[in-house]
């Protein structure tokens, strides 16, 4: 009755929306700076063993450690948000985005040189095609933390997400309504991870040979 109840009314459909702007906006920014980044530690050396080691350590602090950072620099507001979303999804990103360039085979880099391909050449038409399965991977992971870091941001204060949602069936000791949002977090996260990450891993094992028609 309660996830009924919630649709009936407006205040799912209105919580859904809000958090997926706010998660579409943070993971776009995610992506437009980690695989640029990834791609460079894949194959500048000096950023690998500087820059990759920073964010090889950053990994491996949870999302939700970036929350009172986040608070103390950006307040109670929709930018702390974007800031935990950006950190749950971006090094993820990053670091599956380096991992497929450095395993980029020799032998296309050795042909690109042979047929004069060179500089961005090289990146956009052998590194970047040769790196996509591996930055599909990493971009369905950032999904992933991104969602549950969101989620986290969402319950700092009444920001009308699904996060706030489940705040305020805590705060009302109201079971069915924390329950019911539960039920719409794990569906949208099914119905992206579905609809949009294995279709196109398919789409990417097909072309690449890797998977049957």
């Amino acid at each position: 009755m309660a996830l009924l109840g919630g649709f009936q009314d407006g205040s799912f459909p209105l919580a859904i929306l809000t958090s997926m702007r706010r998660i579409a906006e943070g993971y776009g920014l995610s992506l437009i700076i980690g695989i640029p980044l990834g791609m460079l530690l894949g194959r500048v050396k000096i950023l690998k063993e500087t820059v990759g080691s920073i964010v090889l350590g950053l990994q491996a602090l949870p999302s939700i450690c970036w929350l009172p950072l986040a608070v103390l620099w950006f307040g109670l507001s929709e930018r702390a948000i974007a800031f935990v979303v950006v950190m749950g999804a971006l090094l993820s990103i990053t670091i599956a985005t380096e991992d497929g360039v450095r395993n980029t085979p020799p032998l296309l880099l050795r042909a690109a040189r042979t047929l004069g391909s060179n500089g961005i050449r090289t990146y956009l038409d052998v590194v970047f095609p040769a790196a996509l399965p591996s930055i599909v991977t990493g971009m369905k992971l950032g999904w992933s933390f991104a969602w549950r870091s969101l989620m986290a941001g969402e319950l700092l204060f009444v920001s009308l997400g699904l996060g706030h949602l489940l705040e305020v069936g805590r705060q009302l000791n109201d079971m069915a309504q924390v329950i019911a949002v539960m039920i719409v977090i794990i569906a949208l996260g099914l119905f992206v991870d579905r609809a949009v990450f294995n279709v196109l891993e398919t789409r990417i094992r097909r072309r690449w040979g890797i998977e049957s028609a």
